[in-house]
């Protein structure tokens, strides 16, 4: 038994009538005749009732029919997944973020996604960019978002985010009033800063901004976090050097200033294993992509 003698049943079942079956399934009325007559023998019972002048549906052939619609709906349906799913469309992507990139772009990416791929669960984290490394390798996770760079050649990364530096200053600070900070007025300041092995790229890069002012900074808290940075500095104890994005994260208390000192600027990456093939995966790269070049040319414009 073939797909299309269920095809050709459910059709004359419709129509009750050879001529118009053949009509609508593009074949000639004998070929129909005679796979009925097959599917019939296969089966052991009889599907329609024939005259010359009328076909009906045998009692067993209305019950058969019932079944072999449903048979189909569900066939349908299970392309139908299929599809979706080739196309990245069902399915689950776990996704990993730094805490600073929720004060960027990530809610906005993340809400363009669910809205162009509604049937895509999301599961998220927020993990530093060494725990997320740790989780890619393990294949506990699918994408994140780091502070870039990375070394590892078995992942693929991608820049989708870029800004400037910061000082985030206590309220009560002498440079607070300030339109820029320089840098070197910083020497002698308690900096609030991240342990090197959650960000190094970042971490380097505060560093070396320091000694390029003539100075190493002094580093009397660590936090792991960069709103736990921020409320360090609210509660006066020590200034730091941030992302601008942080700016997105009012606390009272707490002052942003701009740096004097051209400074480079520090990026947000996209981060997935190279071997990576899940169509979830690849649907989610290029709604991050689409969004990005909206972006740009948005700030070009």
């Amino acid at each position: 038994m073939e797909l299309r003698h269920l095809r050709y049943f459910v059709t004359l079942a419709e129509e009750l009538h050879f001529g118009r079956a053949a009509e609508r399934l593009h074949i000639a009325q004998p070929p129909l005749s005679q796979q009925i007559q097959q599917l019939e023998k296969e089966l052991g019972f009889e599907l329609f009732h024939r005259t010359k002048r009328n076909v009906q549906l045998t009692e067993a052939g209305q019950v058969f029919l019932g079944e072999v619609q449903q048979i189909l709906r569900q066939l349908q349906q299970a392309i139908q997944v299929g599809q979706q799913t080739s196309r990245g469309e069902v399915g689950q992507l776990v996704v990993g973020f730094v805490s600073s990139a929720t004060y960027n772009i990530l809610p906005n990416i993340l809400r363009d996604f669910r809205n162009r791929v509604p049937g895509v669960r999301l599961e998220l984290h927020e993990l530093t960019t060494d725990q997320q490394l740790e989780w890619l390798r393990s294949g506990r996770l699918d994408v994140g978002f780091v502070r870039p760079p990375v070394e590892e050649d078995t992942f693929n990364w991608e820049i989708i985010f870029q800004e400037s530096l910061m000082v985030a200053l206590p309220e009560t600070h002498w440079l607070a009033n300030q339109s820029h900070v320089c840098l070197k007025s910083l020497a002698n300041e308690p900096f609030i800063l991240f342990p090197r092995i959650l960000a190094p790229g970042l971490y380097d890069l505060i560093i070396s901004l320091c000694q390029q002012a003539g100075f190493s900074p002094t580093v009397t808290q660590e936090a792991i976090q960069m709103q736990t940075i921020v409320s360090l500095v609210a509660a006066e104890m020590g200034v730091a050097i941030v992302p601008a994005s942080l700016q997105n994260l009012q606390r009272t208390g707490v002052v942003y200033q701009n740096i004097q000192e051209s400074t480079p600027k520090v990026a947000i990456a996209m981060i997935w294993r190279r071997n990576q093939t899940s169509p979830t995966v690849q649907r989610f790269l290029k709604v991050v992509r689409q969004f990005r070049e909206l972006q740009e040319i948005n700030y070009l414009g």
